[in-house]
């Protein structure tokens, strides 16, 4: 999402959730099926460029093992068949692929994961917005009051959500896990390292789990974005550093992300299912699906990419995960009748479009279920860079802003966000990536207090505790007389802030 360093990535850019879908409408397993299409005789092309496809079927035994099958006539092979949720992961060099396989009987629809070949290489990776200073460190760790760790004096975060009242209560339960679904996590951080979930982390970036030790952190030469998002939701209390919104619960880290930055269709379907089946309370995910920052579902490719992403999070929450997503750092309001992006596909050569967010929808931001999570700055406004919309927006955290704009008390000196790097170090990043980190954190506390909670009840109880936060406006946030945003809505409920402001005090108390 683009961004003022954060990764929702590319900068302010676009990444945040929705609601859940209910029924997928399958089959159940062993039930008959039609038999697939027939394929044309002749011997298909492979001199194509080699892409990534999603193919989505219909449930049942029969069904999927036809359609394998048929796959494998058009020129695909198979990567990973998520026979769960009916999602099947296909690389090809038939040009023709995914026109050939949404022929066959029992798909549902197919689609490529993107634009550019798999070799694609462009360096979108984004750095550190800023590195704590030592001489920063120093006066943070003489003004930490007893029971704060060292930097805590610069987290002005914290008592924006009342977490560090919530911490003389409770720091959370080691039997809930947050997954950070990004760009991976260092876990050895002394920071994340005695919180760190290893049986429930995992690298999917080819959209295959692949579990080796070590293969869910960042490389020297990539994003160091999941690892700060990771130390806000569970840096642990620990007389070090930072403190996370949650201390006392578990973090994993699925890495999802190319060496260039790119987070496609399989590598997140593969997140989703392997939180779902690997333990995890909630998941984190401060993106977007590449290469569209929209979907349209009257296209064919990105149709499949959003019935994909339905199934891997409705999956998910069937299980009884809560998935919590950035809103995304594009300034747009997503309750408009239309938006232009000139962004997509930012995998080979973008082009301008006018969409309408009601069917062109920004993944996972806007799938069902998903909780999408507004930015706010040091002073409780709306960030300058926040994504909102009535309707859309279900809660706000912060964010962070620049300090030009918002501005935090003392003895916080900076707008931003505070929180792990990748070798034991500290950084500032400001984006709504940074905001849904503080929410997983929330819902981490809330998982913490009711053990036996429903996903959708862990929800219910986010939205009613978080505080009702009124419109602003006139929103000038840079003073130039200029309204920036409109806020539509009343105080209970509007387009900046959805419910209010997240408590986690309220989220420890019974």
């Amino acid at each position: 999402m683009a961004h003022l360093g954060s990764r929702r990535r590319r900068v302010l850019a676009l990444p945040a959730g929705l609601a859940l879908t209910a029924s997928l409408g399958f089959l159940p397993t062993g039930a008959a099926s039609a038999a697939p299409a027939d394929l044309p005789s002749a011997a298909v092309s492979t001199d194509g460029p080699k892409l990534s496809y999603v193919v989505n079927v219909k449930s049942g035994h029969s069904t999927a093992k036809l359609v394998k099958k048929a796959i494998a006539k058009a020129g695909g092979t198979i990567v990973m068949a998520y026979d769960q949720i009916g999602v099947i992961v296909v690389h090809s060099q038939n040009p023709e692929f995914a026109k050939t396989i949404r022929t066959v009987k029992g798909v549902t629809s197919a689609g490529a994961t993107r634009t550019a070949p798999l070799a694609a290489a462009t360096d979108t990776a984004i750095e550190s917005e800023r590195p704590l200073t030592a001489a920063e460190a120093k006066t943070a760790a003489a003004q930490a009051e007893a029971g704060q760790d060292p930097l805590e004096p610069l987290q002005w975060d914290l008592p924006a959500i009342k977490a560090d009242k919530a911490h003389e209560k409770t720091l959370g339960s080691k039997k809930v896990t947050v997954a950070v679904i990004d760009t991976g996590v260092d876990d050895t951080h002394p920071d994340l390292a005695p919180n760190f979930d290893v049986n429930a982390s995992a690298n999917c970036v080819t959209g295959k789990p692949d579990t080796t030790p070590g293969s869910w952190r960042p490389a020297a030469d990539e994003s160091d974005h999941g690892t700060h998002v990771a130390g806000t939701i569970a840096a642990a209390k620990n007389d070090i550093g930072i403190t996370g919104v949650a201390p006392g619960v578990k973090v994993s880290g699925i890495k999802v992300s190319t060496q260039p930055g790119f987070f496609y269709t399989e590598a997140v379907v593969c997140g989703f299912v392997w939180a779902a089946e690997h333990g995890v309370d909630v998941t984190n995910n401060s993106y977007y699906t590449d290469p569209w920052l929209f979907n349209c579902k009257n296209d064919d490719d990105q149709k499949a990419l959003v019935e994909a992403h339905k199934r891997a999070i409705g999956y998910a929450e069937r299980k009884g995960v809560v998935n919590v997503a950035a809103a995304g750092n594009s300034r747009f309001d997503l309750a408009a009748d239309e938006i232009t992006d000139t962004t997509s596909p930012n995998d080979t050569t973008p082009v301008e479009r006018v969409i309408n967010p009601s069917e062109c929808l920004d993944i996972p931001t806007q799938i069902p279920g998903v909780v999408t999570v507004s930015a706010l700055g040091a002073k409780n406004l709306k960030s300058s860079y926040s994504n909102y919309g009535l309707g859309v927006i279900d809660v706000s955290a912060p964010g962070g802003d620049s300090t030009a704009f918002q501005k935090p008390d003392a003895p916080a000196v900076d707008g931003r966000i505070l929180s792990t790097l990748p070798g034991g170090g500290y950084g500032y990043k400001a984006g709504t990536s940074m905001a849904s980190p503080h929410v997983a954190g929330v819902v981490a506390l809330i998982k913490s207090t009711y053990p036996y909670a429903s996903a959708a009840g862990v929800k219910a109880i986010l939205y009613k505790q978080a505080d009702d936060a009124a419109c602003t406006n006139p929103y000038d946030i840079n003073g130039d007389g200029t309204v920036d945003a409109v806020c539509e809505g009343g105080k209970q409920e509007n387009g900046f802030y959805g419910t209010g402001v997240v408590d986690a005090l309220d989220a420890v108390r019974r």
